[in-house]
């Protein structure tokens, strides 16, 4: 049997690292969240992560910053961000939605970014 895939949760919102990560597992997917990109960069879970769910607007280093440095690094991870702001299209995101966001569009998503990685 396959290992889910993991998909990381990176967002400053406790209520958003504690929900999305429980929802995903509910659908057999594998999850670790963090509350800053500089936690994730620190982590072993940057090589293992297949999906990242990624916040926009965080404190010091934001999801933009993020992916960025992923690329320099040559991680190529998809990337679904989130924002509550309703910011534009992110170029080199998979997709990107506007919190708050339905359980289906946030699986779509996910599901378009494992198959784009």
């Amino acid at each position: 049997m396959a290992e889910p895939s993991l998909v990381t949760v990176v967002d400053d919102d406790e209520s958003v690292r504690e929900s999305l990560p429980d929802l995903l597992r509910q659908y057999g997917f594998a999850t670790q969240a963090f509350a800053s990109a500089e936690a994730f960069l620190a982590s072993r879970f940057v090589t293992q992560t297949r999906c990242l769910i990624l916040d926009i607007a965080m404190p010091r280093m934001t999801g933009p910053d993020l992916q960025r440095e992923l690329a320099r690094r040559r991680h190529n991870i998809p990337i679904v961000f989130i924002s509550a702001y309703g910011d534009d299209e992110i170029e080199g995101a998979v997709k990107c939605l506007l919190k708050p966001f339905s359980e289906t569009a946030l699986l779509d998503a996910v599901n378009s970014a494992l198959q784009a990685g």
